[in-house]
């Protein structure tokens, strides 16, 4: 199939998706009566992205929006008050416990920094509803346990934002060339990201603006002095996140694992630093790479935040090598490269957009065009799940697992190197105490650490 052809094909079936799924789950999810009830604890970027792919696939009412920034809060709610059916500005609340006892949300959407993501899923699921997760899904290992635990107690259904298992792109090269098995036999991949993206500024501590609950806004985590950066900013600090390995490998090493279907690595080693960008405020790596090795398999993972990609055309990426050839991927595009000349040409998948078919996707500010027809099959796949009480494509173990092997590998990194294995089964690193130790983050006073056996 040509590019064309295939480029036609994909949005073709894409479109028929959206009318099938809006069918389904937007007008008469089950026998239920009116709109979808949905809140959005964390109203940046992301939350109010993610938000807005489910109001274009399914009959929804934003009943609550939650943000400790009373200013990026109020412009949420005018936005949500455009996009959703009833044109109403939904509740908006500072202390998202708050909104999920008055509202009592079915579905709920976090969309917070990373150090928020457990306690606030876990305290949703308890309150009985279904949650959307953003990634990574927690900043410890044993957070990510809590959850999946807490998902499993109260039998809510947790959708995880790696939606690289719902580009439409990736899963046709799953389909075709890992599924058929045409790379024969797998022994390699590599995952990578390049992107300048580390905040490298050095601002002056200042005072907090008023509109912002600075106290709440640090939760459990360490309350650094504040420097101005926090939005989108806080992704320079290891205290609210796991660095770009947890921001982005996650992603691609998720996609890896979904596409040659992979559970837990057997063990995790990583090495790296600060290495180049060294006069800014930002602690997490600049340079770093990871070796996840499963049997007779292993994922190596590198970032730099400084120099040239060593693949211009893949700069945030997975290649995949078999003995008949590699398979390459990002959100952008996928090519096949076959070994030798038997075992067939090279296939180029470009990426699916679909502007025409939602043309808000181009106007909405700083929308990923791109990703956006991802998101929204990871909606439907998610609310599908819930009406057929399945797992969905990005289960809470999956995110979990993908998260997890983050984490260890900065944990290694931290241990100067030091081989781990995690055991899942007794939430130990077998034969290192230290490393165990590291599993779960000392919580500021005030907030208490959520364990697997107390949800």
């Amino acid at each position: 199939m040509n590019p064309l052809n295939r480029r036609e094909f994909l949005k073709g079936s894409t479109a028929l998706m959206s009318l099938a799924s809006f069918g389904l789950l937007g007008m008469d999810f089950k026998d239920r009566e009116g709109p979808l009830q949905v809140a959005l604890i964390g109203t940046g970027w992301y939350g109010k992205s993610d938000l807005f792919r489910l109001i274009q696939v399914a009959d929804v009412e934003v009943v609550g929006l939650c943000d400790v920034d009373s200013k990026q809060l109020a412009e949420a709610g005018r936005l949500v008050s455009t996009r959703q059916k009833s044109g109403k500005v939904p509740a908006l609340y500072e202390d998202y416990k708050e909104l999920l006892a008055k509202e009592k949300p079915e579905y709920v959407l976090v969309g917070t920094p990373d150090h928020w993501h457990a306690l606030i899923a876990i305290d949703a699921l308890k309150s009985g509803a279904h949650v959307y997760l953003q990634k990574p899904i927690s900043v410890d290992v044993i957070e990510g346990e809590a959850i999946l635990a807490a998902a499993r107690k109260y039998d809510r259904k947790v959708q995880i934002g790696t939606q690289r298992r719902s580009t439409p792109h990736l899963v046709q090269a799953k389909k075709e060339i890992i599924d058929s098995g045409k790379l024969g036999k797998i022994s390699h991949a590599e995952v990578c990201c390049y992107y300048h993206m580390r905040n490298n500024s050095n601002p002056p501590v200042m005072p907090v603006p008023e509109n912002l609950n600075y106290d709440l806004w640090a939760g459990p985590a360490p309350m650094l002095p504040y420097r101005g950066i926090l939005h989108r900013g806080w992704r320079a600090f290891m205290e609210y996140g796991n660095g770009i390995v947890g921001d982005m490998c996650v992603h691609m090493l998720d996609t890896v694992r979904w596409m040659l279907d992979l559970g837990w690595p057997v063990q995790v080693t990583s090495t790296g630093g600060i290495y180049v960008q060294k006069d800014s405020v930002a602690n997490i790596s600049d340079t770093q790479t990871a070796l996840f090795e499963f049997d007779e398999l292993n994922v190596v993972w590198q970032h730099r935040t400084w120099g040239n990609p060593v693949d211009k055309d893949y700069p945030w990426a997975f290649k995949i090598y078999g003995e008949n050839g590699m398979l390459a991927g990002s959100p952008m595009r996928a090519d096949f490269y076959p070994e030798g000349r038997n075992n067939g040409e090279q296939i180029h998948y470009p990426v699916v957009l679909e502007k025409e078919q939602y043309p808000e996707d181009v106007t909405e500010k700083d929308n990923e065009v791109h990703a956006a027809p991802a998101t929204r099959e990871q909606m439907r796949d998610w609310l599908k799940a819930i009406e057929n009480d399945t797992l969905p494509v990005a289960d809470v173990l999956e995110g979990h697992i993908s998260t997890a092997s983050c984490i260890l590998a900065n944990m290694s990194m931290e241990l100067d190197g030091r081989p781990l294995r995690y055991n899942p089964k007794t939430m130990k690193v077998e034969g290192d105490e230290e490393a165990t130790a590291l599993l779960r983050r000392p919580y500021r006073d005030g907030y208490i650490h959520p364990e697997p056996n107390k949800i």
